[in-house]
């Protein structure tokens, strides 16, 4: 489903409304999902920071909202919304409108933070071994993974393969930014969702957390992870092929990396391409007690420190 003879399909709707523009990217794709009433489905947003969905870094609940009605009009009843990450995840929930979202549909909400955990030796893993992760995860039958269209400082990206670092329980960034490209790959590769959703009606530039927001009006869908986020790096203006994680991927059998062999229906990538700035934000360069212009120095130093540290801002949790 949604892979065929060696091929993807990738839908990317337009428009600003977040519930609507859902809506017209799942239709694009409604052939391809397989899903069955009786499931178990969990929805995987991106609640990285207490910020609000217009500051590019947090998922719209209106595009968590037109998953739910659609797995409703498929039958679906048992859905849970969970998410973990960071130490104000039930702020974040607020925030985005998915704790309201939830009590209006009857939903299970989790903060895998506080979830009860098994640990799971990955198999064939290249740097990451063994994971603990949230049995609330473990126990669904699918997934839908509902990341945010977002630049990153470390992994150039953060997409669907990247989302799932919130399935974690633990100190995600201590365990996972050393080797980061290869560990993302490492645990992707213990999912399969059923479908994707790339929350692009506003992303963000620069950095996952303290990036700058980004109108792109888009909504991106898709049954393969790897094709979904190789779109979702073109329509930010990068080259897929130059994206680490996304490309050991796809030679790791997880899915396609290759535009050419990628069915993109709705809109082309080049009428909504935009590029995405991945330099450093002005939070970013402040953490490390650098500021501009940074030197080539300075710029080997911020990325020697990546390898070995979670990097935390000036109250990154500020309420936006």
């Amino acid at each position: 489903m949604g892979v065929l003879k060696g091929r993807a399909t990738v839908a990317i709707a337009k428009g600003e409304d977040p519930y609507t523009t859902t809506g017209k990217a799942l239709d694009l794709i409604r052939d391809m999902i397989d899903i069955e009433p009786a499931e178990k489905v969990l929805i995987k947003p991106n609640c990285v920071r207490p910020s609000k969905p217009t500051t590019g870094i947090t998922t719209d609940s209106g595009v968590v909202e037109a998953i739910v009605e659609y797995l409703k009009d498929r039958g679906v009843s048992d859905i849970t919304i969970a998410e973990g990450g960071n130490p104000g995840t039930e702020r974040t929930f607020e925030l985005t409108g998915l704790k309201s979202l939830s009590e209006r549909h009857g939903l299970r909400l989790v903060n895998i933070n506080k979830d009860d955990w098994e640990e799971v030796t990955i198999p064939d893993s290249r740097a990451l071994g063994k994971v603990r992760v949230s049995k609330t995860v473990l126990e669904s039958d699918c997934i839908v993974n509902v990341p945010k269209l977002k630049i990153h400082h470390m992994g150039q990206v953060t997409l669907t393969l990247k989302n799932f670092m919130g399935v974690i329980v633990g100190n995600r960034g201590k365990l996972m930014h050393h080797r980061l490209d290869e560990k993302i790959v490492d645990l992707a590769s213990l999912f399969k969702p059923r479908f994707n959703v790339v929350d692009g009606i506003i992303g963000a530039e620069m950095d996952e957390v303290v990036g700058r927001p980004v109108e792109s009006n888009l909504i991106l869908a898709g049954v393969d992870m790897v094709a979904t986020d190789t779109v979702g790096s073109a329509v930010m203006g990068l080259d897929p092929g130059s994206i680490r994680h996304v490309q050991m991927a796809a030679k790791r059998g997880l899915g396609i990396g290759d535009l050419e062999r990628i069915n993109v229906v709705g809109e082309p990538i080049e009428s909504v391409r935009k590029p995405y700035s991945q330099d450093y934000s002005d939070e970013k360069i402040g953490s490390y007690n650098l500021t501009r212009p940074l030197s080539a120095a300075d710029i080997v130093q911020m990325k020697a420190e990546f390898e070995h540290r979670d990097p935390h801002v000036k109250d990154p949790y500020a309420e936006t």
